[in-house]
């Protein structure tokens, strides 16, 4: 009797958990050859200088960056790490591209609110005051902030990609409501929304339209502006953004790699070299 009692309960959790399994499917992310994956891959420096300026004159309008100071730009590794800089709060280039930007201070005389040119020591400002209007500004929707978003989203960079480049036209039968915009890279559940024949679409909605588009942004090397050129640049820099470190941390795990090697080798022959005399 127990044994029929705990079968049925499990029949009745596997239908309750049927379609909680079905929710959140999605398509799966393309794979691209990055230059920073794998334990010797790096990161290109003209190629997160370019997805550098994709974010600021894209994605910054409505993603913030809160853990980001202008000044690791100009750190070693970084995108505009110049070597007679040690110190990037002196990289007079770090200083130019934070010079464009306005950020929000305290006048020490008057004490009221002012905006002044951002310094390399000044963190990347965010859009929006706070999360209420960042809400009211995007249909309700909060826009996740990227410092460290290929770290906190399953697939990493190749997700981010596909979901930048995968917008696609809905398939017929799908009911998309206003201000949401089909995406399959995205997790969803479409059962609710599919009046359509056969099984519902992957994928899910999202309340960010299409970022990226062919010429949107003008590359000061002169590469080809295409938008999945684009996503692929913005993908390296938040990739290096989420990590900046990434760099020192392989050689280390290198140069620990090889001192262990060594290590091993010369533990051998001393090994060798202590029993030699002493039977086994």
């Amino acid at each position: 009797m127990l044994r029929k009692s705990i079968a049925l309960a499990a029949l009745g959790l596997a239908f309750i958990a049927g379609p909680a399994l079905a929710a959140g499917s999605a398509k799966e992310p393309r794979s691209v050859a990055w230059s920073f994956a794998g334990p010797f891959g790096k990161f290109e420096a003209a190629q997160v200088q370019r997805g550098y300026k994709v974010y600021r004159e894209v994605c910054s309008a409505c993603h913030s960056m809160n853990l980001m100071f202008f000044r690791n730009l100009g750190q070693q590794h970084g995108p505009f790490y110049d070597p007679e800089y040690k110190n990037p709060n002196d990289n007079p280039y770090v200083k130019a591209l934070a010079k464009d930007i306005q950020v929000k201070d305290i006048d020490q005389e008057t004490g009221d609110s002012v905006d002044r040119a951002a310094t390399p020591a000044d963190k990347f400002p965010s859009p929006w005051p706070n999360e209420a209007a960042a809400r009211a500004s995007n249909g309700g929707a909060l826009p996740p902030d990227l410092s460290v978003i290929t770290k906190a989203r399953d697939g990493g960079p190749d997700y981010v990609y596909s979901l930048l480049t995968g917008y696609v036209n809905p398939p017929v039968g799908l009911a998309v409501g206003p201000g949401q915009h089909y995406n399959p890279y995205m997790a969803g559940d479409m059962h609710a929304y599919w009046t359509g024949k056969g099984p519902a679409p992957v994928g899910g909605f999202i309340a960010m339209a299409a970022p990226l588009a062919d010429g949107k942004v003008t590359f000061d090397d002169g590469t080809k502006s295409t938008a999945d050129q684009q996503a692929r640049d913005v993908v390296a820099f938040l990739a290096w953004a989420s990590e900046p470190k990434q760099t020192e941390r392989k050689q280390f795990g290198f140069g620990a790699m090889i001192y262990l090697f060594m290590f091993s080798i010369l533990l051998w022959f001393s090994y060798k070299r202590i029993w030699r005399n002493v039977g086994h």
